[in-house]
């Protein structure tokens, strides 16, 4: 690490969150594989930390929350018997929250898909949140309890359940049931039904799969250790959240969102690291 001058360092970042894979950073920078990926853990560590500490008393007014599926090492079929039940080894579930105004990320969780983890990561999102917001989740049961949990009856919460029809024969398993409609339900509190949506959201999944090669289908990039899957995030939100402009907003979602007063570029990431 020490021998990488700033602007191999910049590189370096540059390429991981443009979704490039570890080996394509490599021969792009001609960095060896171990620098890149010690860099990846010293930067998304401190990305982590940074993003903890001052995404906090957001003014958030409606927040879309989804899940992404991706896997570490191996998928969930191909996991050995002695590491099958192990959280690291095959399903790997991000969970993520984004403010349809600012478009900014306060928060995700990376866990199982399960009720324990749903719970953990609202009760991050909650204690980001400045004033009491409309929230939309899919229809999954999870989400229930909760937000029953983190939030208490201090929320407005609907959810947008999609019914998709029977798939065909033919279809191969990467080809989703057609959506045949959508029904809008109200949970608790009182939203808006008009704004209920999870559009947002899951754009925002695109967005994760195009910037980060370990999300990617169908390639060998995905993530061998969950520890490496958890500072490739925390950059990716890093960068989207201070460095990118958002194409609407014209601004970054930090700055929309009050918590960054300029642009960031990746040297201000570096400069986290010091």
């Amino acid at each position: 690490m020490n021998r990488l001058d700033r602007k191999k360092q910049a590189q370096i970042i540059a390429a991981l969150v443009e979704g490039n894979s570890i080996r394509a950073t490599c021969r792009m920078t001609g960095a060896a594989k171990g620098t890149v990926l010690k860099l990846l853990a010293d930067v998304g560590k401190v990305c982590s930390e940074y993003q903890d500490k001052n995404l906090r008393d957001l003014p958030c007014k409606r927040i879309e929350c989804d899940e992404i599926w991706s896997f570490c090492y191996s998928k969930e079929k191909n996991v050995p018997d002695d590491k099958r039940g192990e959280f690291g080894y095959g399903d790997v579930w991000t969970f993520t929250a984004i403010c349809a105004d600012t478009k900014l990320v306060p928060s995700w969780w990376i866990g199982r898909r399960d009720s324990d983890n749903a719970t953990m990561f609202m009760n991050d999102l909650a204690d980001r949140m400045k004033n009491r917001v409309q929230l939309t989740t899919d229809g999954h049961r999870m989400y229930l309890e909760a937000v029953e949990n983190a939030f208490g009856s201090e929320i407005d919460f609907s959810q947008l359940i999609k019914v998709y029809g029977t798939p065909m024969e033919n279809e191969t398993r990467y080809s989703p049931a057609q959506c045949m409609g959508t029904q809008k339900q109200i949970i608790q509190g009182n939203p808006d039904l008009k704004k209920t949506s999870t559009s947002y959201v899951e754009r925002q999944n695109l967005t994760m799969r195009m910037s980060m090669r370990r999300f990617t289908r169908l390639t060998n990039a995905f993530s061998k250790k969950l520890e490496n899957l958890g500072h490739a995030v925390a950059l990716h939100f890093m960068y989207y959240n201070f460095c990118r402009i958002h194409q609407s907003l014209r601004i970054t979602p930090a700055m929309a969102a009050g918590v960054a007063d300029h642009v960031w570029d990746i040297e201000d990431i570096i400069e986290l690291m010091k």
